[in-house]
């Protein structure tokens, strides 16, 4: 069975919330047996293929109390959801805290291996056991260059300065659709500093959720490859969260990488979030992506745990299809192989040193 590298899940936030639940059910025994929700446990990546990936802390809305909740958005395009404001660092570290804990929690168990290094990929890759970078989704928990040096020695390698919400580090794009990614200011002062000190200690900094001008200052400001974990292209479907042609030129120019997004929303040529068979549409995102990054730029990403997946791959025991389609559609076995999970391991090996 082909390996999966996949450059984004949101599994920990999941595992840490269902843990909270009735019986608090531990997360690494949620994780070894799985709960029969989300898409991703540890029987289900077996049978997947699943190698390894990055596991995102993602800081969810705080619950205010008294604040009357905000109606579920309408998804029907045109639409436009304006996100708050960033969440107070007082809150966000609590919580990546414990998603970060969890993750620990999951090593212990000996399935699973926290890696700081291009070689303990491999390495942990070859011995069987899944293969997990911390990543961080928004840098509200990070409150000075302090802070991101001891999450670096807990293990931290990867970090989108926001996830679409602001942050005292930069602006990210609103979900928006048709839109461009083009929606308001660069990196703040603080943003400049937070790429020169990750530079610094070879975190790689993910561009996906950050809008244009942020992206722009990254390519300006940082010395390592440009990457973005889980996005699609903007040619096909019009999201904010897609990138542009001159965008992906950007990352190519940086020899970075584009990790594809399963989410059905950004898939579609529409912007409609309803779920569909989705192969198709994602070789033909696939297609764009390696016309202008080239075979050594296109990965995968699939946001496994945080969107709607299309029906063909239900959870991470679909990725197999994708290979197959892969297959199908013309890729060969060395393409595929790197799309696959090589490309991961390569800009990381470039962007952390081995």
């Amino acid at each position: 069975m082909m390996r999966i590298f996949d450059g984004h899940n949101d599994m920990l936030q999941r595992l840490v919330a269902a843990g909270a639940g009735g019986n608090r059910t531990g997360v690494a025994e949620l994780f070894l047996n799985g709960d029969a929700t989300g898409h991703l446990d540890l029987p289900r990546m077996r049978a997947g293929g699943f190698a390894g990936g990055f596991f995102a802390m993602w800081v969810p809305e705080p619950d205010f109390g008294d604040i009357r909740p905000v109606p579920a958005p309408d998804w029907t395009p045109p639409f436009r959801l304006d996100l708050p404001a960033e969440i107070p660092h007082d809150l966000a570290l609590p919580s990546a805290f414990r998603q970060a804990a969890a993750l620990f929690a999951i090593e212990r168990t000996g399935e699973l291996s926290i890696c700081r290094s291009a070689a303990d990929l491999r390495a942990t890759m070859d011995a069987g056991r899944i293969a997990a970078i911390l990543h961080m989704e928004g840098a509200e928990a990070i409150l000075d260059p302090d802070a991101l040096h001891a999450w670096h020695a807990m293990g931290l390698r990867s970090l989108g300065p926001v996830w679409s919400r602001p942050t005292r580090y930069g602006h990210g794009v609103p979900f928006a659709f048709p839109s461009s990614p083009d929606t308001g200011d660069g990196l703040t002062s603080a943003g400049h500093a937070l790429v020169a000190e990750c530079n610094a200690l070879r975190i790689m900094i993910d561009l996906s959720h950050l809008n244009e001008k942020g992206v722009d200052d990254v390519a300006r400001l940082s010395d390592a490859p440009l990457v973005a974990s889980h996005s699609c292209a903007h040619a096909i479907a019009p999201s904010s969260r897609n990138l542009t042609d001159r965008q992906l030129r950007q990352i190519a120019d940086s020899s970075g990488l584009v990790g594809l997004n399963f989410a059905i929303g950004f898939l579609r040529p529409d912007g409609r979030r309803e779920a569909v068979p989705g192969i198709d549409l994602m070789l033909r995102h696939l297609d764009h992506l390696l016309g202008i990054l080239g075979e050594g730029g296109v990965a995968l990403g699939s946001d496994f745990d945080g969107a709607l997946m299309p029906t063909d791959i239900a959870d991470v025991t679909g990725a197999a299809r994708l290979v197959q389609a892969m297959a199908a559609h013309g890729y060969g076995e060395a393409l595929i192989e790197r799309i696959a999970w090589r490309n991961w391991v390569d800009v990381l090996d470039r962007t952390w040193g081995g």
